[in-house]
C-alpha cells in the first residue's frame, strides 16, 4: 500500500507576508501549505486538485473569496474551509459558516494557531464525516454527458445547436472519450428520436463481412447467405446510423458509403436494386481523418461528405476539473447498478484520482471508480487503497486482465543489429512491432481480441496499428485467420 501523503491545504490571501508564515506553521505541522494571491489563481487551484483544506480571505484581488469557498465546497465536500476575515466584515464569516465553512478567523491571528486549528479541523475528518450525512457534489451534466469544465460547456452548446438538425456528424476524440454518447445524445434530442439509433462499429467486423452488415443482402448472395439480411442502413431508416472508427473502412466500403451519403440509397450485396433511405449519420474515429487524406489513406471527396458538422472531444487530461464529479457520478452509477448503499470518495482517493493521467480517458476512470466501489467491501467511504494498482503507481505494469501468461523473451524478436553507422529508427520499430504483433496473432490462432490481451492493448488499439502497419489484409489471407475473424464477429 502506498504510503500515506501530507495533508495539503490551500492559504489565499492577498497578504504573502501572512501567507508565508502560515505555509511555515503548517509546514512544522507536518501539513503542506499552498500559497495563491489572487481570485483567478486560488480558483483554478482549487479546480484543478482536492485539497484537504483551504484558509481564504474574504476580500482577495479580482473576485470574492466566497466564491472561492462555494466552489471548493462543491467539488470537494469534505475539504476542511476556514474564513479569514477584518473586523469590518465579519458579517462576510459570518456568512460563510452559512454556507459550508467549519469556522472563521478575525485577522490578526497567530499563524501557529491557525496551524493549530486546522491540525484539529484534519484529525478529527475522518470521526466528524460519515458517508451517510455527508452531500454528494452536484453533477452537471447534459443528458447523461457529465462534466462543468470549460471545454464540456462548449460541447454541450455546440450538442445543443446540432442535435435538432438533419446534417451529417463526424465526432473526433481519443479512445474512451464517449463518442457512442455523445451520437446517443444527439439522436436523443433530434426529431428522429422515435426511430431507430442503430451502430456500426467498421472497426470490430472483418472487411469480408462489413459490407454484407453496413448495406445487407440477398439470399445466395455469398457461400452462408442462407437469407436475406436487412443491412445497418436499412434498420436505421427515419432514425440515426452511428458509424464508429470510419477511420478503419477499406478503400472499397469508403467508396460505397459515399455514394449511400450521395444518393441516400444502398445497393444489398447480390443485387443491384437501390432502395431509398432516409438517415442520419453520425461517423466517429479516433484518428484526424484530415491527416488520413493528406496521407491517402482515406477518401478526401468522403470526408467532405462526413466533416459537415465536427464535434470533437477532449480527452480527459485536458479537463482535469470534471474528474471529481465524474467519478462520484460513476461511484453512484455503480452503487445503483450493484444495489449497494451509496459510497464516497475520501479526500485522499480525490488526490489520486486527480494526479492520474488517464490514457484510457473517461471510460479508464468509469473502470477504476467500478473497481473501487467492489473493492471498498462493507466501507462507506473509498480509500486510495481500494483504486487500481496502475493509478496509485503509474509506472508499475498493468495487470493482466485474463489468465493469459506473460510473454516470455524467447517468444519476441530479436534485437536488431547496430550497424556503426547508425539505423531508420522509424523504420526498424515499425518492422519489430509488425512481427511482434504477427507472431501473437498467430499464437492467437488470427482472434484478435485474444492476440490484444496477450498484448496488453484494447482490441480497438490493436486494430489500428494493424491498418497502420499495413498487415490487416495479409492477415485475413491466411485461412486460420479468416475463420478466426469469423468466429470473433458471430461472438
Amino acid at each position: 500500500m502506498p504510503h500515506r501523503l501530507r495533508p495539503s491545504v490551500l492559504i489565499v490571501d492577498a497578504d504573502p507576508s501572512y501567507s508565508r508564515s502560515v505555509v511555515h506553521a503548517l509546514d512544522e505541522a507536518g501539513i503542506t501549505g499552498i500559497e495563491s494571491a489572487t481570485f483567478a489563481d486560488a480558483l483554478g487551484r482549487v479546480e484543478g486538485y482536492a485539497y484537504d483544506g483551504l484558509i481564504v480571505d474574504v476580500r482577495i484581488p479580482g473576485g470574492d473569496g466566497l466564491d472561492v469557498l462555494d466552489t471548493a465546497l462543491t467539488r470537494y465536500p469534505g475539504m476542511r474551509c476556514f474564513v479569514t476575515a477584518q473586523f469590518g466584515s465579519i458579517h462576510h464569516a459570518v456568512r460563510a459558516l452559512k454556507r459550508g465553512a467549519v469556522d472563521y478567523f478575525i485577522k490578526p491571528l497567530s499563524p501557529l494557531k491557525v496551524a493549530e486549528i486546522m491540525t484539529a479541523a484534519l484529525a478529527s475528518q475522518q470521526e466528524t464525516r460519515s458517508a451517510s450525512d455527508r452531500p454528494a457534489p452536484s453533477v452537471p451534466s447534459f443528458l447523461g454527458i457529465v462534466g462543468r469544465s470549460g471545454p464540456m460547456q462548449q460541447l454541450f452548446q455546440v450538442l445543443e445547436r446540432v442535435a435538432p438538425m438533419q446534417s451529417t456528424v463526424l465526432i473526433q476524440g481519443e479512445t474512451g472519450t464517449g463518442k457512442e454518447l455523445v451520437a446517443k445524445t444527439i439522436h436523443e434530442n433530434s426529431t428522429r428520436r422515435d426511430h431507430p439509433f442503430i451502430a456500426f462499429n467498421a472497426a470490430a467486423i472483418p472487411e469480408n463481412l462489413a459490407e454484407a452488415e453496413l448495406f445487407g443482402h440477398v439470399k445466395g448472395a455469398f457461400t452462408g447467405a442462407v437469407y436475406a439480411r436487412v443491412g445497418r442502413f436499412e434498420a436505421a431508416d427515419r432514425g440515426t446510423l452511428f458509424i464508429d472508427e470510419v477511420s478503419s473502412m477499406s478503400p472499397s466500403l469508403q467508396a460505397k458509403l459515399l455514394r449511400a451519403l450521395q444518393e441516400r440509397e444502398v445497393e444489398r450485396v447480390g443485387t443491384s436494386r437501390p432502395l431509398k433511405v432516409n438517415v442520419r449519420v453520425i461517423a466517429a474515429c479516433n484518428e484526424d481523418l484530415a491527416e488520413m487524406v493528406r496521407t491517402g489513406r482515406f477518401r478526401e471527396d468522403l470526408f467532405y461528405r462526413l466533416n459537415v458538422v465536427r464535434v470533437t472531444l477532449p480527452p480527459l487530461r485536458a479537463r482535469p476539473e470534471d474528474i471529481p464529479v465524474l467519478a462520484q457520478h460513476f461511484v453512484e452509477e455503480s452503487c445503483r447498478i450493484n444495489d449497494l448503499e451509496l459510497k464516497v470518495l475520501s479526500q485522499g482517493t480525490l488526490q489520486a484520482l486527480m494526479r492520474h493521467t488517464w490514457p484510457g480517458n473517461v471510460r479508464h476512470l468509469q473502470n477504476a471508480i467500478e473497481s473501487a466501489v467492489v473493492m471498498s467491501g462493507a466501507d462507506r467511504e473509498i480509500q486510495p487503497s481500494a483504486l487500481p494498482d496502475e493509478v496509485l503507481n503509474p509506472m508499475a505494469p498493468m495487470a493482466s486482465a485474463s489468465a493469459v501468461a506473460a510473454p516470455t523473451f524467447a517468444t519476441q524478436p530479436a534485437a536488431p543489429a547496430m550497424p556503426d553507422d547508425g539505423i531508420d529508427f522509424v523504420s526498424t520499430m515499425s518492422r519489430m512491432e509488425r512481427d511482434l504483433i504477427m507472431t501473437y496473432l498467430q499464437k492467437a490462432g488470427g482472434n484478435k481480441r485474444q492476440a490484444a490481451r496477450m498484448l496488453r492493448l484494447s482490441r480497438t488499439t490493436l486494430i489500428d496499428k494493424l491498418h497502420r502497419l499495413g498487415v490487416s489484409s495479409e492477415a485475413r489471407t491466411e485461412p486460420a485467420l479468416v475463420a478466426a475473424e469469423m468466429e470473433e464477429a458471430v461472438a
